[in-house]
């Protein structure tokens, strides 16, 4: 493991914790949960550092961010946002940029990625949410975008939110900032599947293996083909692009292993690198 994996997942109370198992499912621990794992500047700092370590490493096939204790996330700490409330606007600024660079690197991880909520996500953990490929939460999670409660708008998280949810509900729950659940943030698009808080694992699980036995590349080039051809205008640009992009991963080794192994009836070579079972929680928890 790298330097800067070693340097959190050594620190046993560290506010963060990572780990990678055999399989290649990284595991992104949120570590306060006295402080229902509420973030500061220092918190931001180590998430964007082990986002930005994971976006290089090809042996990390999967990404869970998850909390430890009783809630996801309460969004911003309380006593940073009292620190930041008597700097500048210029200390203001280029705090609010360090926290959009860390869900900007969340959101564009070539990586699948996948949020366990077993509770409340307040505030900035919607944008936490919001910015993973998939959500999973169980049926006793909650959600609110809090801010205009404060006096403030949840403007860092809100290209992620409202691509999650929609213009018409932002609407409605960046200015009421009401409380809802589970089932309601599953009619909203923000989570995908939604469990009893004893199966929680048990549906993490399953996604996980549903990703493991995927191409990683074709996956990567996946997602990516989604953030580049969404709301693009379907013409002759378009067309090339995407035919260029299919012609290209037909021919790559992934491709060529993926289609043989489809025509002679076996598991492709990725999945033959799958060692070790997922488990709950390979972060210190």
């Amino acid at each position: 493991m790298d330097n800067i994996a070693n340097q959190i997942s050594n620190e046993g109370e560290s506010a963060v914790l990572f780990s990678v198992d055999d399989s290649g499912v990284a595991y992104v621990t949120l570590n306060t949960p006295d402080k229902h794992n509420a973030f500061d500047d220092t918190i931001i700092a180590t998430l964007t550092a082990t986002f930005s370590e994971i976006a290089k490493r090809d042996d990390i096939r999967v990404v869970i961010l998850q909390a430890n204790g009783k809630s996801f996330s309460a969004g911003a700490d309380l006593a940073w946002m009292q620190r930041m409330a008597s700097y500048s606007y210029e200390d203001n600024l280029n705090d609010a940029n360090k926290l959009a660079v860390m869900l900007k690197t969340l959101n564009f991880l070539p990586q699948p990625t996948i949020a366990k909520i077993q509770g409340a996500a307040f505030g900035g953990a919607v944008g936490l949410v919001s910015c993973c490929d998939i959500a999973i939460a169980s049926n006793k999670a909650s959600f609110c975008l809090s801010e205009v409660k404060l006096g403030l708008i949840p403007a860092t998280i809100s290209p992620y939110v409202i691509n999650a949810i929609g213009v018409k509900a932002s609407r409605r729950y960046f200015q009421t900032a009401e409380r809802f659940f589970a089932d309601k943030a599953l009619q909203l698009g923000l989570v995908d599947e939604v469990t009893e808080p004893e199966l929680l694992n048990d549906a993490l699980n399953a996604m996980v293996k549903k990703l493991l036995n995927n191409g990683p590349d074709a996956m990567a080039q996946a997602k990516q083909l989604i953030f580049d051809v969404a709301y693009q205008p379907i013409n002759n640009n378009l067309l090339a692009d995407t035919s260029e992009r299919i012609a290209k991963i037909r021919v790559s080794a992934e491709g060529q292993e993926g289609l043989s192994a489809f025509f002679d009836k076996r598991a492709p070579a990725w999945q033959h690198a799958i060692t070790s079972p997922v488990t709950e929680n390979k972060s210190k928890g």
